[in-house]
């Protein structure tokens, strides 16, 4: 279209310029019909058009060119995610309830205290029990001291078996008296189930207290935590106990290594899921139970992939997906040229190429959007 536009103009210069004695000849010529002088200078100008023309072909036109930014690609390692969200969460986060109802005599503890499993935490008035099993206590030693003189008795074949039975009945009613005290007993001493940290105390000593939703006080173990959520079921026999698993706490802005610890094995009808539980560690007591956690669950592997930025991935009016290459390299400067690749999965920002790319080819990786194959790039 350039040389045209110059043509065009160089010939209306050429015609327009010719002074004024050569435009009253060519009318003269025109008037006298001298047919022969006219084609002479036809041929004259169309001499001077063929080199101007080849005046243009000599000119180095420069082509549109782009600064783009280019990568080399390399065999690498691909790990495909299985990006799903959890919560934080401990087997061993309860509340103490009292097993026995009264006046909360005792109060040994206060919130952030660290207790050992069954250490004493209260005590609830005991309704006069202690003395029933003083007296329970006493009738059976006294029910064992008879059931031993009569068994002494017996053996020496004195005195009748009715006796001897009667008191062993005795004695062994008397013992189960004692150990049904003792059991409603240990009911008024409050202990902690398991090694923990008291996390909030409900009730105060003197108050009258009874199992209720709030509890007596709340006691959490830090050091079993996990992370429980559900996967698709199409993730069945995907999954197994020990998988490494990275789990990042948007609060804390921390990840941390987790493994899974249990596959569920039963489907939700409703969102066709299963449920798995993921053990984290907690070395510097930052979790706390219903925290949210992201998981990254490693569901596909390719040692020898080829990857590309997803971003430079294009698609055309067919469907097609396709790439730059850079061909003719010098180090600085190349040409684009459009390859047409098959991609696979995407993870982390980069997109998995089954064919098309190879080993060392150069792919633009910014300025994508500005370019055409066959441009000339800069980089």
């Amino acid at each position: 279209m350039k040389k045209i536009a110059i043509l065009t103009i160089l010939s209306f210069v050429l015609f327009a310029c010719g002074n004024k004695e050569n435009n009253q000849s060519i009318e003269s010529l025109i008037e006298t019909k001298n047919i022969k002088a006219l084609n002479e200078k036809k041929t004259a100008l169309q001499a001077e058009i063929a080199k101007i023309e080849a005046g243009l072909a000599r000119l180095d036109v420069k082509k549109e060119e782009a600064l783009v930014t280019v990568a080399t690609i390399k065999d690498t390692i691909f790990n495909h995610y299985l990006d799903i969200q959890g919560s934080v969460d401990t087997k061993e986060n309860i509340l103490i309830q009292p097993e026995f109802s009264g006046t909360l005599t005792s109060l040994t503890v206060k919130a952030g205290q660290r207790v050992a499993k069954g250490q004493i935490l209260g005590r609830v008035d005991d309704a006069g029990m202690s003395q029933q099993l003083a007296s329970a206590e006493n009738q059976y030693s006294l029910a064992k001291t008879t059931y031993e003189r009569q068994k002494n008795l017996w053996d020496k074949k004195i005195g009748s078996e009715i006796q001897f039975l009667q008191a062993q009945t005795q004695m062994i009613s008397a013992q189960k008296a004692v150990a049904q005290i003792k059991a409603q007993l240990s009911k008024t001493v409050i202990r902690a189930p398991f090694t923990g940290t008291i996390d909030e105390v409900f009730a105060e000593k003197g108050q009258v207290v009874s199992p209720s939703a709030q509890g007596l006080m709340r006691i959490v173990n830090l050091s079993n935590m996990y992370v429980a959520t559900t996967v698709p079921e199409s993730y069945i026999g995907k999954l197994k106990i020990g998988d490494l698993v990275d789990v990042y706490l948007t609060s804390l802005g921390k990840t941390y290594k987790g493994k899974v610890r249990q596959v569920g094995n039963f489907i939700n009808p409703n969102n066709r899921s299963f449920g798995i539980e993921v053990s984290l560690p907690n070395p510097d007591n930052l979790l706390r139970p219903n925290q949210v956690a992201k998981l990254k669950i490693v569901d596909y592997v390719n040692k020898n992939a080829i990857v590309v930025p997803t971003a430079v991935i294009q698609e055309d009016g067919t469907g097609s997906k396709y790439v730059y290459v850079v061909e003719g390299s010098n180090g600085k400067t190349g040409t684009a040229k459009k390859i047409v690749v098959t991609v696979g999965k995407s993870s982390d920002n980069v997109t998995e190429i089954l064919s098309g790319l190879s080993e060392n080819d150069s792919i633009v990786t910014e300025g994508v959007n500005t370019i055409s194959e066959g441009m000339k790039l800069n980089f």
